[in-house]
């Protein structure tokens, strides 16, 4: 009886070795990445100081320079925009291919494009999230995020000595070489645990974030979320300036932060927004709009939501550290930082082993 969890220990510890000599080195190019991701924000004004240094005009202005905008050939490749607001206040247009342009809150004017291909931040968000990759990469990526999870779990229980030796086993060693990185590796993975657990769980639930969405509203019994009404779709010029007041009006407490523009077969405008309370910097909150009349005609309070969606909400301010303040940014960081600790200690490890019975012999 004895013999089989030896076989599944043997089984598991050489698994666990070259999942993390060979996805592992994945994963923490991913993490490294999102490490610095996590403070985008300040990179990009710092990078672009003409865009954050300048006046937020009233949103009739703002309406007036988004119609200036979307008269513009460029416009017909926009999938929708993100509204100004104190920290960057120039409208930005998000193109299909990844880009994004920047253009003067109060004129319209174009101020800057990016392309996916040539932004150093846009690239690291493009690994992050989709290795490069599209759809595919995307894919790629849940199961790095997947195999992360497994080698957590599974170096706790090859580290774990049993329940009194479990602290005494923790202490580090700097001497012999071999007993240091052993130490080292196994005395940070177990103390991190719940930390690389959360910023490596919450980045898997973005791979899958349909999935855990829909299956956290079932698990709760939550009834399906209500889909925006299509309208007729619009043949001429639109009103923006009311359409922007007219959700405003709607919803007073909240911040507007992206509009989804209409489409060749439906004319609704859906606007994100942000309610008092919402974790998300966009929020998680729309509103549906007809332009023709700029008359809102249907919303979705995600400050109402069951359990189960407000957990699927709570999981990308989360793992982006949109919450927390800085603390929790600092924090989120190292968590990002350490499956490159746990690599390099474990490959270490690992050739200290190989050369050993060659140094004893």
């Amino acid at each position: 009886m004895a013999a089989h969890p030896r076989r599944l220990r043997r089984w598991l510890k050489t698994l666990h070795l070259w999942l993390g000599l060979t996805l592992g080195l994945l994963l923490a190019l991913v993490t490294l990445s999102g490490s610095v991701l996590l403070f985008e924000q300040p990179l990009f004004a710092a990078m672009h100081p003409i865009l954050v240094a300048r006046p937020l005009p009233d949103l009739a202005t703002q309406g007036h320079s988004l119609s200036a905008m979307l008269a513009t050939p460029a416009a017909k490749s926009w999938r929708g925009v993100s509204l100004p607001d104190h920290d960057l206040p120039v409208w930005q247009a998000q193109e299909r291919g990844g880009s994004r342009t920047y253009y003067d809150a109060t004129t319209g004017a174009l101020l800057l494009r990016r392309t996916q291909a040539g932004d150093p931040l846009l690239v690291l968000l493009d690994w992050h999230t989709h290795l490069l990759g599209g759809e595919l990469g995307e894919t790629v990526l849940g199961v790095v995020a997947c195999t992360g999870l497994f080698m957590l779990f599974s170096g706790v229980w090859l580290y774990w000595p049993g329940r009194q030796r479990a602290l005494r086993h923790l202490r580090p060693h700097t001497q012999p070489p071999l007993l240091r990185w052993a130490s080292f590796h196994r005395a940070v993975g177990v103390v991190a645990l719940p930390l690389l657990i959360v910023m490596i769980g919450t980045g898997t639930t973005m791979a899958y974030r349909g999935a855990v969405r829909n299956g956290l509203a079932a698990a709760f019994a939550e009834p399906a979320r209500p889909r925006p009404p299509k309208t007729v779709p619009v043949q001429g010029p639109v009103d923006w300036a009311a359409v922007l007041v007219a959700a405003q009006a709607a919803a007073p407490d909240a911040a507007i932060t992206r509009l989804m523009l209409p489409s060749k077969d439906n004319g609704t405008v859906v606007a994100r927004i942000r309610r008092p309370g919402e974790w998300n910097p966009a929020g998680r909150s729309t509103l549906w709009i007809d332009p023709r009349t700029a008359t809102v005609i249907g919303s979705d309070d995600a400050t109402t939501l069951g359990t189960g969606s407000r957990l699927a909400n709570a999981l990308f301010p989360i793992h982006s550290a949109a919450v927390g303040g800085l603390t929790w940014r600092i924090v989120a960081c190292i968590g990002g930082l350490l499956p490159t600790f746990l690599l390099v200690t474990g490959v270490l490890f690992w050739r200290r082993r190989l050369k050993r019975p060659a140094a004893t012999g």
